[in-house]
Parts: structure tokens; C-alpha cells; sequence
């Protein structure tokens, strides 16, 4: 019998979710996945009736309720330390841009929300969205060029990656103008296991479960 249960939005659509998904798995917890399909806009009634926040992803666990995705890396970390750096000052690193991430790039999810099965290859740019992809691709840099790996704290896919998974799958859709280190890390995270398994799943959902905000956005 699972240990708890991870409650979660439409994989085509959300972004948050993709979060929670990717930290409870690479936890390796037993949980109980939950999908409920999104409304759009925030108006799902069957999230606000089970989540504290009325949001996904909304965990819980062994007795534990957790909800906002920091949160749950930090839970998840409980369990497996290695999800962030051992070293104290990558860490730091690791926990400021995560939560940059969390806070910011109000502009890029504007104009670019995640379809995972759409191109919409041109379209999303404007001033907002350009910064803050100019703002992710100098976090990147930084992250790559100092800890020498495929993935921004090394080697291994890590909770910092896991915030920045749904930028990756935005950029696929959208395809915004990108360095080509920005496009390495992307192809990495693409083709990582568990973010692929999402991927897969996205496209086993419904048809029903389509929105059209979300299929026809103005471009």
C-alpha cells in the first residue's frame, strides 16, 4: 500500500506539477499519483477541495502535508540529500537559483505556457519573455561553466533541474532563440528518463482533457 499520495494537474499543461512529479521520483517516495484535470485559469474545484493552497502539486506523505514546490524539494531532500549539492557553497547556489525560479519569469510563463504537444516555434516573443530568457540562459551558463557536467549542478539530474524542467519543456514548444550550451542542457534534460516518462504520459491523456486557451493561445 503507497505511503501517501501526490496530487497533480494535466501533464500537457502544468508546469508546477511537472516539479512535484520530477522531486517525489527522484525521492523515490511511495505515493499515490493523483491526476486531476485542469479547468484553466485556476477554477478546477476538485483541486481547491483537496490542496491548502488550492494549487498543485500537493503532497502528502507518511503524515506529512506539503504544498508549494520549494517545499517539496526540501522534503524530498529529507530523504535523499544528494538531490542538492553536498558542498555548502553549491548548495547556496542551488537553493537561490531553485528559488529564483519559483519567484520570477512572470514574462516567459505569460507568454509561453506549457503545451507539451504543440510547436509553436516563433511566437511567445516580446520584451518581458526575451529578458527572462536572457536572465535563465546567464543562470545556466554560470551553472554549467562552474560545475562542469551535463546537468547545472554536475553530473547528476537534481532538484534545481526539476525547477527549471518545465523552462526546458517551454523552450521546446516555443523554441525562443538559445545559445548552444542552453540547448545542450535542454537536450539533457529532455532526455532524461523520468523527464521522457512525463512526456509519454502527456501524450496518453484524453482527448477530452484538451483546453482550448491553452491549444489556440493568440499568437
Amino acid at each position: 500500500m503507497a505511503e501517501g499520495r501526490l496530487v497533480i494537474g494535466t501533464k500537457r499543461y502544468s508546469s508546477w506539477s511537472l516539479r512535484g512529479w520530477l522531486m517525489v521520483h527522484l525521492a523515490q517516495l511511495d505515493v499515490e499519483e493523483v491526476v486531476v484535470p485542469l479547468a484553466g485559469g485556476g477554477n478546477t474545484q476538485a483541486i481547491k477541495a483537496i490542496s491548502p493552497n488550492a494549487l498543485v502539486p500537493y503532497l502528502e506523505h507518511r503524515g506529512a502535508r506539503v504544498w508549494e514546490s520549494l517545499s517539496i524539494a526540501e522534503y524530498c531532500a529529507e530523504f535523499k540529500a544528494d538531490l542538492w549539492p553536498r558542498n555548502r557553497s553549491a548548495r547556496a547556489h542551488a537553493r537561490s537559483i531553485a528559488s529564483e525560479m519559483h519567484a520570477g519569469f512572470r514574462g516567459l510563463r505569460m507568454a509561453m505556457p506549457m503545451n507539451l504537444g504543440r510547436d509553436f516555434a516563433g511566437h511567445g516573443r516580446n520584451p518581458d519573455s526575451l529578458a527572462d530568457i536572457a536572465r535563465i540562459e546567464a543562470i545556466w551558463a554560470e551553472a554549467l561553466g562552474q560545475y562542469g557536467g551535463s546537468f547545472l549542478m554536475g553530473a547528476d539530474f537534481g532538484l534545481v533541474d526539476a525547477m527549471y524542467a518545465p523552462v526546458v519543456a517551454r523552450f521546446i514548444t516555443w523554441k525562443p532563440e538559445i545559445t548552444s550550451a542552453s540547448q545542450a542542457y535542454c537536450d539533457a534534460v529532455r532526455a532524461h528518463p523520468l523527464v521522457d516518462r512525463w512526456y509519454r504520459e502527456a501524450a496518453a491523456e484524453p482527448a477530452e482533457w484538451l483546453l482550448p486557451k491553452y491549444e489556440s493561445p493568440a499568437l
